[in-house]
Parts: structure tokens; sequence; C-alpha cells
């Protein structure tokens, strides 16, 4: 089969195209034929050895995938030829993929493949930040930082679709504003003066939950645009810098800093990731959650699908196709 390699740590200039063995499936796994595979942030960090996860090299990066099943074991809730998504955390950059049971999820008809992809790493980490751990609740107002990347749009629509009342994005450029306004934002801001033009959008009162994909430099003043009782979700650090907090400032309005380790919780816990996507499945089939594709790269291209995420050229979703 045709895959993907990060051979060195020199960057997504150096990943390979190879050509490999199809895995073999153990008996909890389901064996996916892959048509396209979603293309995230973490991948580039792994090119340069940055992310948390270090697989032995060399090693077929990809989180996240959408195929048609070939093999699953008896008794499994999907069997061959069923249309899925799936999260094998790792590997989905090749052709074939064995992926869990329990992280491979049926697709409505109506949604391609390269749709399917953009959904099971952004709107279930977008899910489990505004849902578990952000205690959303309909009618609250929520700000997005990063909010025409893959990530933001996940939870501009997430919020959205579980009754959010308003969804302020956070962006660099106007034109990144229209991405965030296309995902279903209400309106956007532009990162410098965010402060003032969140405080100037809300009538002064604030958000109730501010989602930061970004660190960085921004952290001080996302506080500060948060009502009293408002949380504040911490995501990623695409910005590179971890941010710190003085605790006074949680006390004076009763605040929470709410760290969103989605990865961690669903692995520990057999059965939630079927649960959530339980109940994004019906937004899937309704058209409340639609994935914007900011890109759909051959799997020749995917070189440039990584630069385009780390020179933050990308907006939405990243997507690679394995299959012509």
């Amino acid at each position: 089969m045709k895959a993907v390699h990060i051979r060195d740590l020199d960057g997504p200039s150096t990943v390979a195209i190879v050509d490999l063995p199809s895995p073999a499936r153990r008996e909890d796994e389901v064996l996916i034929d892959v048509h396209a595979a979603g293309v995230a942030f973490p991948e580039v960090l792994q090119t340069r050895g940055l992310y948390q996860v270090k697989p032995e090299l060399p090693f077929i990066p990809g989180a996240e995938v959408a195929g048609v099943v070939a093999e699953a074991p008896p008794g499994a809730s999907v069997r061959a030829g069923d249309r899925v998504a799936a999260l094998p955390f790792l590997g989905a950059f090749a052709e074939r993929v064995a992926c869990p049971v329990d992280a491979t999820f049926p697709i409505p008809d109506a949604l391609g493949f390269e749709s399917a992809a953009a959904i099971p790493f952004n709107y279930l980490t977008a899910h489990f930040a505004l849902r578990r751990r952000g205690r959303m609740s309909s009618g609250e107002a929520v700000l997005v930082h990063g909010a025409a990347g893959g990530v933001g749009t996940a939870v501009i629509q997430v919020a959205k679709a579980f009754g959010a009342g308003s969804v302020i994005g956070v962006v660099s450029t106007p034109e990144k504003g229209r991405t965030a306004l296309a995902a279903g934002a209400d309106e956007y801001v532009l990162v410098d003066g965010f402060k003032d033009a969140v405080k100037e959008a809300t009538g002064g009162r604030g958000v109730d939950l501010v989602a930061d994909t970004v660190g960085g430099d921004r952290f001080t003043d996302s506080l500060r645009c948060l009502a009293a009782d408002g949380r504040m979700l911490v995501i990623g650090f695409t910005a590179g810098a971890i941010p710190e907090v003085k605790v006074n400032r949680l006390l004076l309005n009763n605040l929470d800093v709410v760290g969103v380790g989605w990865g961690a919780y669903a692995k520990a816990r057999p059965g939630y990731l079927l649960d959530q996507w339980a109940e994004l499945l019906p937004k899937l089939e309704s058209g409340a959650i639609t994935p914007p594709i900011g890109g759909s790269y051959a799997v020749g291209e995917v070189r440039e699908a990584l630069e385009a995420i780390e020179r933050r050229k990308a907006m939405g979703k990243l997507v690679l196709r394995m299959r012509e």
C-alpha cells in the first residue's frame, strides 16, 4: 500500500511517500480502506519531534480517516462495506489502516469522505471542550481564538449546534474572519485589540466561555473578556508559547481556567468516543455540522498540506486524499 513516512525530524519538507505491506488487524480492530485523512497541527509537530507522542522513526503519521470497512470482528458495531470515520490516532496517512472498534463511527450516506475525515479529531475535541469541560449552557456567549483554523471552525459549529447564544471568532485578517463567519460565527474581531472589541460587542458584559487554541501573549486579555463565572478553555498552543496566569484574576470574578486534554481522557474511558459520536451524529445528519474544507490534497502533495499549516496559511480543515 501507499503511505506517508516521517523518517527524520527535519520538518514537513522531508516526509516521504513509501510502499509498505498492508497492516494486519487485532481482534478488537477494524481494517479500513482509507479514502481521506485529516491533516492537523499535531502532524506538523511530529515532523519536528515536538509533539508529546513520539513514535520510533520511521512512522506513518495521521490521527483520523474516513473510508470503507474492509474487515471487522464478529459482533462489531460496523461490518465490511460500511462507510465510516475513525480515529486510529496514528497511521492514518496510508491506503489502509487498522483502528479500534470503539473508535470507528458510522457516517451519514450524504456525507462525503473528505468531510467525514475532517470530523473526528477536531469535532470530538470541540465537543469535549464545550460540553464536558466547559459545561456550556444554551444561550451562552463563546469567544473562539484561531477561529479560521480546523479546531476553531469546529468549536464554532459545535457551539452553535448545541445552543450557544452567540459566537465571536478572533482572527488575524479579514479573510480569516470571513472563514469564521462561513463556519457559523455571529461575528469576528481582529486579534489586535480584541479585548476592547469583545467588550463592545457584548455591551461590556463579556463572554461566558473562551476557547483558546493559540496560547501565547493573548491569554491575560482573554481572561479580561470573561463575564463573571466565565470559563477559559485551554485547548492548545499553536503560537508556541505557553502562557502563565496570575490567579488573583480568577478570584476577583470567580473565573475558571480549564484544561482540555481530550485524547488522554477518552483513552482512559472505553466507550466515551462512541458516546460523543452518538451526540454529534444527529447534528451531522441535519447539516448543523458541516466541516469547512480549506484544502484537499493528493497524497503526493502531503508536504504542501503540512507546510500550509506550519506557515499559518490554512483556513478550515485540510484533508489528504488517499485514493483518487
